[in-house]
């Protein structure tokens, strides 16, 4: 299995591509073919034993995500993991985020699965040039978009501003450290459904108020007021419908209230929903959650130096950040065998207590729980928090 991953990466030409620092413009950075590349350097195997925790793969999984991934070569690692039960395994896939977003990752990483018609095209688009345009229709557009995007990138710049909160502490903040703790929860998209049919919104607006009420529940186990302040989430948002290619990071974003201080888990859902509702009438290029747009629209030097002040400062704007990777609604495979669970995880921000990430497959929502180990040691407790504030959204829906 390990040499069927090691020629399938070999050729996908994203996978063999590195980081090289760019003389114009200044501070730049472009990617290019590693031509030492080397697959086997990327793809391992690993036997889970007893010495892990209660949750072998969890605990595993995350020591691997602590370790940084070397500059000096792609951007990626692999781990096949054995030693689950019922003689299963296990595919761990670690990108760095300049690589890709987690819709990209997912398209890459298809290309390591057995093919199929959708698969094909993910793999094709990821290998797609950008910019297909003549010089002429690139200069015009450029400065066309130049124009319009100088409105745009005030206007955001305004909003951020005016999101940056004064507040004490944030109830999720934490210590800076690279100590990680993991955790896996499903759902069933059944009882999701029943939800909607009870109280409307759409699946995510569902998810985020089941989050929601298990993040409350948490503070409040914690020893935290949960109505203290306003605990608010970051919702990244895909631009690739607006884009070509899969490569780099296509992102904007919406800042979302949550609203932790409600007992009720009805009323969560209707104050997410009111917030998601209103994020999505302004548009994803327009708020303080657009400020990844206007970073990406920064000379590189600038971004460089920009992006660092804005992930130290990332407790100022937003507390968490939650997101949802989009997958295809079809059974994927590896050499026959069939992928039964997808749990995907977002980065934590930095002095962020826990990053949430959830992606749909096989009839069930899968949640990754990425959590700072110094802050918050125990991901069962979250984890159980998450499934009883389900719970409890869902008999109040039959």
């Amino acid at each position: 299995m390990a040499g069927l991953l090691v020629r399938r990466a070999a050729r996908i030409p994203r996978l063999r591509q590195r980081v090289r620092p760019a003389l114009l413009p200044p501070g730049g950075a472009t990617w290019a073919e590693d031509p030492e590349f080397d697959p086997h350097r990327h793809v391992h195997v690993h036997r889970l034993t007893e010495f892990y925790a209660d949750d072998p793969l969890a605990a595993y999984a995350a020591e691997w995500i602590e370790q940084p991934l070397p500059m000096g070569r792609p951007l990626w690692d692999l781990h096949l993991v054995t030693g689950l039960p019922e003689n299963r395994f296990a595919l761990l896939l670690k990108l760095h985020h300049a690589f890709t977003d987690g819709a990209g990752a997912f398209a890459v990483a298809a290309g390591l699965l057995d093919e199929l018609p959708i698969t094909r095209a993910l793999i094709d688009a990821a290998d797609r040039p950008v910019d297909p345009r003549s010089p002429l229709e690139a200069l015009r557009d450029g400065v066309t978009g130049a124009i319009s995007q100088a409105g745009e990138n005030a206007a955001i710049a305004s909003a951020v501003l005016r999101a940056a909160r004064p507040y004490p502490t944030s109830p999720l903040g934490a210590p800076q450290s690279a100590s990680r703790r993991l955790g896996f929860v499903r759902l069933p998209v059944s009882d999701i459904r029943t939800v909607r049919s009870a109280h409307g919104g759409t699946p995510n607006d569902v998810v985020l108020a089941v989050l929601a009420g298990a993040l409350r529940e948490w503070m409040i186990n914690r020893g935290q007021r949960p109505n203290a302040r306003t605990l608010r989430a970051l919702i990244p948002v895909s631009m690739r419908a607006r884009a070509g290619g899969w490569g780099s990071n296509q992102l904007s974003g919406y800042l979302c209230d949550l609203p932790v201080h409600l007992d009720d888990p009805v009323r969560r859902l209707r104050e997410i929903r009111w917030s998601m509702n209103r994020n999505k009438a302004s548009g994803p290029q327009r708020g303080a959650g657009a400020l990844p747009v206007l970073a990406d629209r920064l000379p590189p030097g600038l971004h460089r130096m920009a992006t660092k002040v804005a992930g130290r400062a990332a407790g100022v704007l937003f507390d968490t950040v939650i997101t949802n990777v989009p997958l295809p609604k079809l059974d994927l495979t590896l050499d026959g065998a069939r992928l039964s669970e997808i749990y995907p995880f977002v980065p934590l921000a930095s002095r962020h207590a826990v990053g949430i990430a959830a992606a749909t497959y096989a009839d069930h929502v899968h949640i990754g729980l990425q959590l700072n180990g110094d802050a918050a040691p125990d991901t069962g407790s979250l984890r159980d928090a998450v499934l009883k504030s389900a719970a409890a959204l869902y008999e109040r829906s039959i």
